[in-house]
């Protein structure tokens, strides 16, 4: 046995740069999960989590200084429609 061909055989196949499992995976409002923007619903949706649990993240971090407000405001403007 050729001791090159068994040394290719035991190796992975190279990869051109690094494996994201995140990679073609985009952030919409959603269409269906909608109460005001879809903020939370699009969020919710990338998630995999319920969209009530990211409005009460929201309206929690609103008593703080308005933080809530402010972040579903921008996200509004720079989360894209579904």
């Amino acid at each position: 046995m050729d001791p090159t061909s068994a040394h290719t055989q035991t190796e992975p196949p190279a990869t051109s740069g690094p494996t994201n499992a995140w990679r073609g995976k985009h952030i919409f409002r959603s269409r269906t999960h909608r109460m005001v923007g879809g903020v939370s619903g699009g969020i919710a949706e990338y998630f995999g989590v319920d969209p009530t649990i990211v409005r009460l993240a929201f309206v929690i971090s609103a008593f703080f200084g308005g933080a809530g407000i402010v972040a579903y405001i921008v996200a509004w403007l720079i989360i894209p429609e579904a």
